[in-house]
């Protein structure tokens, strides 16, 4: 597992076309505190933001490598903002070819606050208590198996190919980070579109899911994250979920 810290629209530590999977939850512009990182662009700048690094995933991506987009399916904090059909768009400018959508139902409708104006017709917020994962690929969608291992189980497959996922969130007070992944997300979107030994990438590793997943699975991940802090947290989760040593790197 390597750690990187490091801001990924400027480091050269990835070669080009050496990654086969890229799993990975953006900032959301939601102005949430980060740390290192300033969450609270305009939406035109977090757009130029969103559309610099999906290019530079496409770049760093194999011929036949695929891209897992986790984002919410719209926000209202700031604006009222279509997140996922916006980033949909950036990701197939950037040279990604479309492949699904993934619903995840993290049943989180206990913590809604917002509902505009109530029992009115007036300006009432309808709020989906869902998030996505947008699901691409570079070239081709289809990969050979010749001397490839698939992990993942008959009951898995069934379930994990039906596009609307249930299972909670992921405590951010418990990992130390204002909104980490469950490690079940980026572990099935792994074992779902990946085999055994592939290398995958999360661009924004944030509290380490993505490597945890990695971990667990016999996947070569590598993460980068702006924050040394969370660098910390990710290298210490890494070694404590995951089970495997792991080195952090700038």
């Amino acid at each position: 597992m390597r750690v990187l810290q490091a801001n990924f629209l400027r480091t050269r530590a990835i070669p080009a076309e050496s990654v086969d999977l890229i799993v990975t939850s953006p900032p959301y512009n939601v102005n949430l505190d980060y740390g290192a990182y300033h969450d609270d662009q305009t939406w035109e700048q977090y757009l130029r933001f969103s559309g610099a690094w999906l290019a530079k995933c496409f770049r760093l991506a194999k011929s036949k490598g695929r891209l897992c987009l986790n984002v919410p399916l719209d926000k209202n904090k700031g604006g009222q903002q279509s997140v996922a059909a916006d980033l949909t768009e950036l990701m197939k400018r950037a040279g990604w070819k479309y492949q699904s959508t993934i619903i995840w139902n993290e049943q989180n409708i206990s913590r809604r606050t917002a509902w505009g104006s109530w029992l009115s017709a007036s300006a009432p917020f309808v709020i989906a208590p869902v998030e996505v994962v947008i699901v691409g690929y570079k070239d081709e969608w289809k990969r050979r198996e010749s001397g490839r291992q698939s992990d993942i189980a008959r009951d898995e497959f069934i379930a994990w190919t039906n596009a609307v996922w249930t299972f909670s969130g992921e405590n951010g007070r418990r990992i130390g980070h204002p909104s980490p992944f469950p490690v079940e997300l980026p572990l099935r979107l792994i074992k779902l579109f990946s085999y055994v030994g592939d290398t995958v990438l999360d661009p924004f590793l944030g509290s380490g899911s993505t490597l945890v997943a990695c971990a667990r699975s016999g996947r070569k991940g590598v993460g980068v994250e702006l924050d040394p802090d969370y660098c910390a947290i990710a290298v210490a989760r890494i070694r404590q979920e995951g089970h495997v040593d792991s080195d952090g790197s700038r």
